[in-house]
This record gives C-alpha cells, sequence and structure tokens, in this order.
C-alpha cells in the first residue's frame, strides 16, 4: 500500500529543468532580468510543487550554470538557451 504521492519535482534535477523551462516563456525586463516570484508561482500553484522543491531546483539550476540568482534573491537571470541541458 503506498500512502504518499509520487512527487515530481522532489528530484532537484527536475525541478531546476522545469524551472529553467518556466524562465524561457517568461518576457524578461531590464537587462534579462526574470521576476523570481512569476516563476514561483507558475511552479508552487500551478505545478502544485513545494517550497523545498522550489528553492533545490534553484540551487541546481544555479550549480549547474543555467541560472543566475541575482544576491537579493529578487530576480534570475537565464544563462543558457536549453541546448545543454540534455546532459544530466
Amino acid at each position: 500500500m503506498k500512502l504518499a504521492t509520487e512527487r515530481p519535482f522532489a528530484n532537484p534535477e527536475a525541478a531546476a529543468r522545469k524551472l529553467v523551462e518556466l524562465a524561457k516563456t517568461i518576457e524578461a525586463v531590464q537587462d534579462g532580468r526574470i521576476d523570481i516570484e512569476k516563476i514561483n508561482a507558475h511552479f508552487l500553484y500551478k505545478l502544485k510543487a513545494t517550497g523545498p522543491e522550489f528553492a533545490a531546483g534553484i540551487r541546481h539550476a544555479v550549480e549547474r550554470g543555467w541560472l543566475e540568482l541575482h544576491e537579493s534573491g529578487t530576480y534570475v537571470r537565464l544563462l543558457t538557451s536549453g541546448e545543454d541541458l540534455g546532459a544530466p
């Protein structure tokens, strides 16, 4: 018997890939900035992910060089066009 459902974004790699995918759909403002709340809202409320999954995904995307997170935490910049996301 399974008591818990599978979390699709429990894996930081999967969460990071989805966050980059979301960032690519959002129109960047000044200097390529993407407001973090635009990604956060979609990830948490539409995809039903959790806060820790979001944090782990952002952290993983930054470590992989896919996103740049501003020190204030208010915006990200997309550092990749998505072609290099195929390699794990």
